[in-house]
């Protein structure tokens, strides 16, 4: 039987507990486990950073709603991108990263894959035939994409930049947090890996840090898992039980946060304060043709231009009441920040700076009127 995404939240990994029927999966706070013989692991478990049973739950819901078949659960975005890079590259390999991606990734690549052998080049993602020219035959082995990116909010048609890749004998590589699983799904576009931040839209309540790879491929999948017990970043049960309670939510969540977040880019287009929206849900944005046919609604992330500069831009960030100044994103909470002294601050000087005016929101749940007004008082 196929269920819809909200059923697959709350159930997919989480039947009752076996012993007592608690419906929630219990915090299996343990680094080992006791053996029932020599060679002879009770249900497979041996010790916590090979296998525990909250995290299992965790990834088995995680790849249903990514319709993959293999999930595996990080302590960090970062600890699932640098266990995928170390997976399938080696050195003398080369990648294909976005010209406009978060800045963690950027410095990944750029100051510890560099370092070990792993060369790449930044390409616009919402250019295909720019993808196509940065790939070097025979040594690019993956290329990867955000969509929508980060903080620009363009767009990548994940389908095409499939077969490009895949023509190139490369893997496509998603990261799929801004959108979350809730609206869009990559590997039913072809992806060979979707990777999450879970500290952001999965959890969702800015409460615990996380992060996943997701693949449809069974034998890459084992691959990964081999490596995230081999080199152990693994998430923890407490966090893992986090990060699903938050999960159950997602599809709701997603929809206010999408709800909010188009009165908020509609609100900027008409602000004289604000040079540019960058949302992929207004119609005069380049990738909007692309995102509504990827994409089941535009997201909760908005990004625009301040008229007065940066100058402009830092006070407007320093003025909002309800819009909490801080970095990360996708809680139930609004944030803002100014990404190129705040997230992006590690790409200054290389082809993935961003715009000094610019400024990021992460739209929460809140009353929309409310953050209307506190952008209204901020812009000034």
């Amino acid at each position: 039987m196929t269920y819809g995404f909200e059923t697959l939240a709350i159930h997919a990994g989480q039947k009752p507990e076996p012993r007592t029927g608690a419906v929630v999966p219990p915090i299996f706070q343990t680094s080992t486990y006791a053996q029932d013989g020599v060679g002879a692991p009770r249900e497979g478990y041996e010790y916590s950073r090979s296998g525990n049973p909250t995290r299992d739950a965790l990834q088995q819901c995680l790849a249903a709603l990514e319709a993959g078949h293999t999930a595996l659960a990080f302590a960090s975005g970062l600890a699932a991108e640098d266990t995928l890079l170390r997976t399938v590259c080696q050195p003398g390999d080369h990648v294909v990263i976005p010209d406009d991606a978060y800045g963690g990734t950027y410095r990944l690549f750029a100051r510890v894959a560099q370092r070990w052998g792993v060369s790449w080049t930044a390409a616009k993602v919402s250019d295909v035939d720019a993808v196509r020219a940065a790939i070097e035959p025979g040594r690019t082995k993956l290329v990867w994409l955000e969509t929508p990116t980060n903080p620009l909010l363009g767009i990548a048609d994940i389908a095409a930049l499939a077969t490009v890749a895949h023509d190139a004998g490369a893997r496509l590589v998603v990261d799929n947090t801004f959108a979350s699983p809730y609206l869009q799904q990559p590997l039913v576009l072809g992806a060979d890996v979707v990777v999450h931040s879970t500290t952001k839209y999965v959890g969702g309540h800015s409460d615990v840090v996380g992060g996943a790879l997701v693949t449809a491929d069974a034998e890459l999948g084992a691959e990964l898992a081999y490596h995230q017990n081999a080199m152990g970043a693994i998430n923890g049960p407490f966090d893992a039980w986090l990060t699903l309670r938050g999960v159950k939510t997602l599809g709701v969540r997603m929809d206010r946060h999408c709800d909010n977040a188009e009165r908020v880019a509609e609100f900027l287009t008409r602000h004289k304060a604000v040079a540019q929206v960058l949302y992929p849900g207004l119609p005069d944005h380049p990738g909007h043709e692309t995102a509504a046919k990827q994409m089941r609604r535009f997201g909760g992330m908005v990004s625009f231009r301040a008229t007065g500069g940066e100058a402009h831009a830092v006070e407007i960030c320093n003025r909002t009441k309800v819009f909490v100044l801080a970095e990360s994103l996708g809680g139930v909470e609004s944030l803002i920040e100014h990404p190129g002294r705040m997230t992006h601050a590690s790409a200054a000087g290389s082809p993935l700076e961003v715009p000094a005016d610019l400024v990021r929101l992460s739209v929460g749940i809140e009353t929309v009127d409310d953050l209307l007004a506190d952008l209204a008082q901020a812009l000034g």
